[in-house]
């Protein structure tokens, strides 16, 4: 079994959902980010995090698949601060609800003094209520914006071991792991981390508080770039205890400090009802309700069967 702990699937179709089931993938975390254009006010935000709360929430489950979010007000969008002003007034609203993981993603995009006002209020408010957070790194200065995300995490007292740093590469891992934090990687085709790249990581550095995820989104992404990675390494040697840790295990024990996400959520799943409606809406689009079947599917915990859709 695989989990995509950081994949924006407000930004993908239900085949992607049906495709990624079919290849293992039991459970996912999407970040609440930054949709590609400006959010010009705040009623944008609120429906965003209602949606991820919502109405993904529930089309992911219609295909077979556990769907956890995180919450906060994303760095490049912390530029604008009349509107990051009123959301972070929605985010205590939105932050404990069901199915909430994660304050995130925050961070830094460019650096501004903004941004760091922005992430660290929102890293009290994670404090406050003892939460989970997602770092989001900076795409330009990557190794600078990394080391400063850890060291403002720590002036605000957060406990490394509830930190997620997400979109590492070869030059940050060193130092977020002996920082204590979690050490996350993207797999995104062409920029980021390639799946090639990340078997070497774990080659060289083990399976102690990494986590393989996609960040896929409305960009050229893979939303099967987790099971992918996890059959290369197989593949060039790297032993099924590490592969079942990096795209498994240790999402689940970081993200399962939230007290939203547990293992027996997709092992001892509610039976799956496609007839079921969100709101009055389907995610059938006027097609036929599939069943659910019991077929092995293609996972590393090949002991266990896992419910999947079937025609």
């Amino acid at each position: 079994m695989f989990i995509d702990p950081h994949i924006h699937m407000t930004s993908r179709t239900a085949y992607d959902y049906t495709i990624m089931r079919e290849m293992g993938i039991v459970a996912v975390i999407e970040p609440a980010f930054w949709l590609g254009q400006p959010r010009t006010n705040v009623g944008s935000f609120k429906d965003y995090f209602s949606s991820l709360i919502g109405w993904e929430r529930f089309r992911a489950s219609q295909f077979g698949i556990q769907h956890y979010c995180t919450i906060g007000l994303n760095s490049k969008e912390a530029n604008n601060e009349a509107l990051a002003e009123e959301v972070m007034e929605l985010l205590p609203l939105y932050a404990c609800k069901e199915g909430v993981v994660a304050i995130g993603e925050i961070g830094y995009d460019d650096m501004t003094p903004a941004e760091d006002k922005y992430f660290r209020l929102q890293l009290e408010l994670a404090k406050e209520l003892d939460m989970v957070v997602m770092i989001h790194t900076p795409h330009r200065n990557k190794k600078a914006g990394t080391s400063r995300s850890m060291d403002v995490c720590l002036e605000h007292g957060l406990d490394p071991a509830k930190v997620i740093i997400d979109h590492n590469n070869e030059e940050t891992v060193k130092e977020v792991l002996e920082r204590g934090f979690w050490t996350a990687f993207t797999i995104y085709p062409q920029t980021k981390m390639g799946n090639a790249r990340m078997v070497e990581i774990v080659r060289n550095y083990g399976k102690e508080r990494i986590i393989v995820d996609s960040s896929a989104d409305w960009g050229i992404s893979d939303p099967l770039a987790v099971p992918k990675t996890a059959q290369l390494m197989l593949e060039r040697g790297i032993p099924q205890d590490q592969v079942r840790a990096v795209c498994y295990e240790n999402a689940l024990a970081a993200y399962s400090q939230s007290g939203q996400m547990q293992e027996a959520d997709w092992l001892d799943p509610m039976p799956i009802d496609q007839k079921q409606l969100f709101q009055g809406n389907s995610v059938l689009r006027g097609q036929q309700p599939q069943q659910v079947g019991i077929v092995n599917d293609r996972s590393l915990h090949n002991d266990k069967a896992n419910p999947v859709l079937i025609e």
